[in-house]
């Protein structure tokens, strides 16, 4: 039987329990990645936690509606068992009719009457060859760049500060994409120092010759997923084509392993192309809306 959980409610341990042996290996499910991304979030829970749904909840102007948090790619329905599909339409006919908006993006693919739904495209690389059967993937001029970037031999550190990451960022690339407040920007601070307090992340930095921060990447590790959930570049890293030599770094340390790199997908075509051009294959997931707000708030939704 499927029940609504509040989020004191909500056994963490039997949650991370059921999230960890479930058929995907994204880090987006686990309690500790929504309490940090989506502070509050409620749940729905069948068969004492044989199967679950995260609800990312929120509440603005009285309105109660459920949107997927900026950098959490997505969620859906969790199982070690059941088949996936079948398991989210069910879960969304017991979703409560108390939220008005629903605006979220699931790894499922679902068609449920009443929902409009849009592909998405993420990007993923099974790791599991060798680095040399891996590298005969890369296109030629990921190749071309890997080799550019390894001629002026960038020195990756680990003491990057996740404060500093965030500030890279913003200074270059945040004013661009739009609707990051500045909640998110804490709340993937939250995050970034939870995963670094309890290995459950790194993140990998390239300074100048005078220390300073050229590129940042932020990798969420779980068992058999490192996802690249933050990518950080500035002007000189991309004429040094650093992020070329980072992630071929990454992909040299965990090759001939049962792990999967999540690129974590872009729709901005020249990173979709960049992702793309170390011989990851596209893996879709859906963003499912429905907008039951009174008129004239329905033309916001």
């Amino acid at each position: 039987m499927i029940v609504y959980l509040t989020n004191s409610e909500i056994d963490r341990e039997q949650w991370d329990t059921c999230i960890q042996n479930s058929h995907t290996l994204k880090p987006y499910g686990y309690s500790w990645f929504l309490d940090c991304m989506a502070p509050g979030w409620q749940a729905l829970v069948d068969d004492e936690y044989d199967s679950v749904f995260p609800l990312p909840g929120f509440s603005r102007f009285g309105i109660r509606y459920l949107a997927t948090p900026v950098f959490l790619q997505q969620l859906g329905a969790f199982s070690p068992d059941k088949p996936s599909p079948d398991m989210l339409s069910e879960f969304l006919e017991y979703l409560p009719s108390f939220y008005r908006l629903v605006d979220l993006c699931v790894g499922q693919k679902v068609e449920y009457e009443g929902f409009r739904i849009t592909e998405k495209t993420n990007f993923e690389l099974n790791l599991s060859k060798t680095y040399e059967k891996l590298r005969e993937n890369f296109s030629t001029h990921c190749k071309r760049n890997i080799e550019s970037a390894s001629k002026k031999r960038p020195h990756l550190v680990d003491d990057v500060k996740p404060d500093k990451l965030i500030e890279l960022f913003i200074r270059n690339k945040g004013k661009e994409v739009k609707g990051i407040k500045s909640r998110d920007y804490q709340r993937l601070n939250n995050l970034m120092n939870y995963c670094l307090a309890n290995k459950k992340g790194r993140i990998i930095g390239v300074r100048s010759g005078r220390k300073e921060l050229l590129y940042g990447l932020f990798i969420v590790e779980t068992k058999g997923n490192k996802t690249m959930l933050l990518v950080v570049n500035t002007p000189q890293s991309r004429e040094r084509r650093i992020g070329y030599y980072v992630v071929n770094e990454v992909i040299k340390e965990f090759s001939s392993t049962h792990t999967t790199l999540d690129f974590a997908g872009s729709s901005i075509p020249s990173i979709a192309s960049f992702m793309e051009s170390f011989g990851s294959i596209k893996v879709p997931f859906y963003r499912i809306c429905q907008n039951r707000l009174f008129w004239p708030a329905r033309i916001f939704g």
